[in-house]
Parts: structure tokens; sequence; C-alpha cells
């Protein structure tokens, strides 16, 4: 069974270096489904993983440039609190009943039926945006802590979000900055927000730790490889078979 969640962290990680899409998109939806993780454990341990191996993608593109820390500040201002309350909130209900794992599941499906719809219009966004602006300039701040505010409960709620939709957010509300920027700004509120989130979990006793270290031994050589194939590897069909596989997984968790 170890050897199969190395190959799952190889595949996740993989992919991630790949097309820069979240691995909460992937990595719960395969804990669940194939190895029966029970919900709250599959989102807390995930949460972790995310925090660690984005923890990474920070340093490759700060080296780079790539991070506006202000676009950071604002996300977090929201998220971090959300996150927070999405923790007190689950703190006072049972993870493990059936009604809970019900709602994490159905909310997981939801979360990536429209992550796979964020996925495959994010380049007709951007081509609209060349030449029209969606939100007006005085309100980009305070629509920022607002995405924020709906990334961290998502996030704590389903470990999905951070990656494709909160990319896809950030392209209407900065249509000017460089998709590096937006990339880079996305993955740096990542990391301290799936790192709150992560321990949040970590206190309900909802992260596995040997099941995490197994993980991370597939999907770090899998995001070193997937990154460095990127540049050579058609990346809209990959998109479009990555979400027409996060539709099939987000509708059989929302019929579940």
């Amino acid at each position: 069974m170890d050897f199969g969640f190395i190959i799952a962290g190889f595949l996740v990680g993989f992919l991630v270096g790949l097309t820069g899409v979240g691995g909460g998109s992937l990595m719960t939806p395969i804990l669940l489904l194939f190895f029966h993780i029970k919900p709250a454990f599959a989102v807390g341990t995930d949460l972790l993983y995310a925090s660690i191996t984005k923890s990474v993608g920070i340093f490759a593109h700060g080296k780079l440039g790539n991070i506006d820390w202000r676009i950071v500040k604002l996300l977090a201002a929201g998220s971090v609190p959300a996150s927070i309350a999405t923790i007190l909130f689950l703190r006072t209900i049972n993870v493990e009943s059936n009604e809970a794992i019900s709602t994490i599941k159905f909310s997981l499906g939801v979360a990536l039926i429209v992550t796979s719809a964020a996925v495959l219009l994010r380049t007709k966004l951007m081509k609209l945006l060349a030449t029209e602006t969606l939100i007006p300039a005085p309100y980009v701040a305070s629509s920022t802590v607002v995405l924020g505010i709906v990334l961290g409960g998502l996030v704590t709620l389903t470990s999905v979000g951070a990656g494709a939709l909160g990319v896809t957010a950030l392209i209407v509300l900065y249509p000017k900055k460089k998709i590096t920027t937006i990339i880079g700004s996305d993955i740096a509120h990542a990391v301290p927000l799936t790192l709150v989130a992560g321990l949040g979990h970590a206190s309900l006793g909802t992260v596995d730790y040997s099941l995490l270290g197994t993980l991370l031994i597939g999907s770090i050589p899998g995001i070193y490889i997937g990154s460095h194939l990127s540049a050579k590897v058609a990346e809209h069909w990959i998109r479009i078979a990555l979400s027409a596989i996060l539709i099939y997984v987000g509708l059989k968790l929302v019929m579940h």
C-alpha cells in the first residue's frame, strides 16, 4: 500500500509541475476514491502536503521576481481568519459522522467541478481581459480580501481552490499583471493558507503523518520532473484531459 501512495504522490507532483494546477484538486480525490481514506483525514493530510510542496515553489518564483507581496498580503488578510473560523466550526462537529463526511464530499465535488471550469476557461478569460477590465480599480483591493475569505473557507474544508480557482480569480482582478506574477503570488499565498489550515486539522487529529511522509517521497521527484518537461509538452491538451478528470470525479462525489 505504501508503494501505491508513493506512485500517487509522484503522479500528482508530476501534474502539478507540468500544469501548475493545485495538488489538492488531485490528491484529495485520489486518497478518497482509490485508497478510501476518511474525508477529514484526506483533507487534513493533503493540506500539510500542499504547504510543504508549495513552499518549494516560493523559492523558485521568489528568485525569478514572480511574487507580488501586496497581493499575497491582501489575500492572506482574508484567508487566514477565514481558515481559522472554519477550523473552529469543524471543532464543533464530529468530522467522522456520516453527515460531516457527506458534506465534505459534496463540497469537494462542487469545488472540483468549478476548478475544472477555471482550468478550461483561463486562456479565453485572459484574451477577454486583454481588452476589457471587469473590476473597477477602486474595488480591486477589497475584492482581493473577499477572494481570500472565500479561498480560506473552501481550502480548509476541501483542500481545493488555492491553485486553479485562485489563479483564475486573480487574472480577473489583475488583468495587467504577467501570468507568471499571478501564479507566483498565488503559490506564495497558498503556503501560509495551507499551513494554517493543515495545522488546524492537526489540532483536530485529522492528519496522518506517515501517509504525509510517504506522499512526499513520491511527489518531490514528480514536481521536479514535471517542471522540467512543462516547456516541451502541449499543455493545452493536458489541461483539457485534466479538466475532464476533475469534472468526472467532482460529479461522482456530488452524486455519492
